[in-house]
C-alpha cells in the first residue's frame, strides 16, 4: 500500500489586499498565512509519513512570482527532499506564461535537478519508485487551444466546433498514453483542468490563458486507480461511484470572499492496484466574513450598523462590511465609529451602497390591468414613497389645481394612432405609461 498526500492550488503570494504588513519582518500577513497553511500540509506528509506527494498545479498567482515568494514556497517543499519523499509538481494555468507556454515557476526544480522532484509540464507517464512500491503517475498539465491545434485549423469554424475538435484530439493523445501503461502497477492521473460537471468559484475570475472544459467521461477510465485534479478551488468528488475517485482537493487557503464558506484542505490516499481509500482533511485557515445590512428604513442607521457588527466575532477575521442606505442618510453615518468597531478584525473593508430612488418595484395598484383615475393614481404612488411624505400633501394640491376646471377635457376621448385602432382615450394612454 502506497500513502499519498494530494494538494493543489496553493497560489502563494495572492490575496495581499486582505492582509497587512507585519512590522517585525516586512511581509504581508496573508503571505504568512499561506506559508503556515502549506507548512501544516508538509508536516502531515512527514509525520504520517507518506510515500509520495502530488501537487495539482497553480503554485503562484503567475509564472514569475517575486523571489521572496518563490523562496517561501521552496523552503516548504525542500523539507520533502530532505525526507526522501518523491514529489510531482504539475504545471497549472497560473504556472504558465500568458501565451500559455512554459512553467518557469516550477520547471526550475527540474533544471536544478532537485532529487525526487518531477515536474509535469507535458502529457506523459512518470514511473516513480516509493518506499512502498512503484506508482505510475500520468501528468496532464493545463492545456490551451494552441497546445493541440494551430491557428489555421481553427479558422472558419465555430467555437463549439473548435472545442469538439480539441476534445477529440485530446482523447486520441490520452488513449495513446494509456496503452503504454503497465496494468500491474497502481496508476494515478494527475491533471489540471476544468471538467464539465465541476462546481467552481474564484478560479473563474483568476483564470490565465484560454482553456477548455473536458468531459468527465474522458477521465472515468478503469486503468486509473485515482484521478488527482487541480484548478477548481472547491473540494469535490466528481465520481460518486469512486471507480475511480475523481477528486479536486480544492485550494489550501481562501483567495477571496467568493470562497468565504468553503472548507479548505488536502486529501490523504491509500493506494493499491485496483483498490484505493481517500480522505479529505480540513485545514484551519483564516476566516472571511461578509456583514451585510440594509439600514435604508432604520431611524438610526448608525446604531443599526454597529449592532450588525456586534453580532459577529470578527477578531483576526478578514471582514467585508456592506451597508445599504438612502442618500439623505449619509450624514447620519459616523465613519470613525465604524472603523473603531472593526479594529479587532485582521483586515476589513467598508462599502456603502446607495439605494436608487429611481429604480423602484412596480406598484401593483398602478399596473396596466387596473383602471384608476389620475388623482387616485398619484395618491397611490405617494403612499408608496416614504421619502416624499413631507411634500405629499402639497403635491396633491398642486395636481388638483392643474386638473381644476379642465378635468373633463383631460378625460375626454382623444383619437390616437395605435396600429389601426383610433379609439383609445387619454386614460388608456396613462395606463400604458
Amino acid at each position: 500500500m502506497v500513502k499519498i498526500l494530494h494538494l493543489s492550488d496553493i497560489h502563494m503570494g495572492s490575496g495581499f489586499s486582505h492582509g497587512r504588513i507585519n512590522p517585525e519582518n516586512g511581509l504581508n500577513t496573508r503571505l504568512e498565512d499561506f506559508v503556515n497553511t502549506l507548512s501544516r500540509c508538509i508536516d502531515r506528509a512527514l509525520t504520517e509519513p507518506v510515500d509520495m506527494v502530488l501537487f495539482g498545479g497553480d503554485a503562484f498567482p503567475d509564472a514569475t512570482p517575486p523571489p521572496y515568494v518563490q523562496e517561501a514556497f521552496a523552503s516548504q517543499f525542500r523539507r520533502l527532499v530532505d525526507a526522501n519523499i518523491p514529489t510531482v509538481l504539475l504545471v497549472g494555468n497560473h504556472d504558465q506564461h500568458s501565451q500559455g507556454q512554459g512553467g518557469a515557476s516550477l520547471c526550475i526544480y527540474r533544471t536544478l535537478g532537485v532529487p525526487g522532484f518531477v515536474v509535469g509540464d507535458t502529457l506523459t507517464t512518470h514511473h516513480i519508485q516509493t518506499a512502498n512500491g512503484s506508482v505510475q503517475v500520468m501528468t496532464l498539465p493545463w492545456l490551451t487551444r494552441s497546445t493541440l491545434m494551430t491557428r489555421q485549423e481553427t479558422e472558419g469554424i465555430s467555437l463549439a466546433e473548435v472545442n469538439q475538435l480539441l476534445i477529440e484530439r485530446l482523447r486520441v493523445v490520452l488513449e495513446a498514453e494509456i496503452r503504454r501503461l503497465n496494468p500491474e502497477i497502481p496508476t494515478v492521473l494527475l491533471a489540471h483542468l476544468m471538467t464539465d460537471n465541476a462546481s467552481f468559484g474564484a478560479e473563474r475570475f483568476l483564470a490565465v490563458g484560454k482553456g477548455f472544459t473536458i468531459p468527465l467521461s474522458l477521465l472515468t477510465r478503469p486503468c486509473f486507480d485515482y484521478v488527482a485534479l487541480g484548478h477548481v478551488h472547491r473540494h469535490q468528488n466528481l465520481n460518486k461511484s469512486n471507480n475511480p475517485p475523481i477528486i479536486y482537493p480544492g485550494s489550501i487557503e481562501r483567495v477571496d470572499f467568493s470562497e468565504e464558506k468553503e472548507d479548505k484542505g488536502y486529501v490523504m490516499i491509500e493506494l493499491e492496484k485496483g483498490k484505493v481509500k481517500w480522505e479529505f482533511c480540513t485545514l484551519s485557515v483564516r476566516s472571511f466574513r461578509t456583514i451585510e445590512v440594509d439600514v435604508s428604513k432604520a431611524e438610526d442607521p448608525q446604531a443599526a450598523i454597529i449592532k450588525a457588527i456586534a453580532k459577529h466575532n470578527i477578531e483576526d477575521v478578514v471582514v467585508r462590511l456592506i451597508y445599504k442606505l438612502r442618500s439623505e442618510q449619509l450624514d447620519l453615518i459616523d465613519n470613525a465609529e465604524l472603523h473603531s468597531a472593526l479594529t479587532s478584525a485582521h483586515n476589513y473593508t467598508i462599502q456603502a451602497e446607495l439605494i436608487s430612488q429611481l429604480a423602484r418595484p412596480r406598484i401593483p395598484e398602478l399596473s396596466a390591468c387596473n383602471s384608476i383615475d389620475p388623482m387616485e393614481a398619484l395618491k397611490t404612488y405617494l403612499n408608496n414613497r416614504e421619502d416624499l411624505q413631507e411634500i405629499a400633501e402639497s403635491m396633491l394640491e398642486a395636481a388638483q389645481k392643474l386638473l381644476g376646471d379642465d378635468e373633463q377635457q383631460w378625460l375626454e376621448p382623444v383619437a390616437v394612432e395605435v396600429g389601426n385602432n383610433s379609439q383609445d382615450s387619454i386614460e388608456q394612454q396613462l395606463r400604458l405609461l
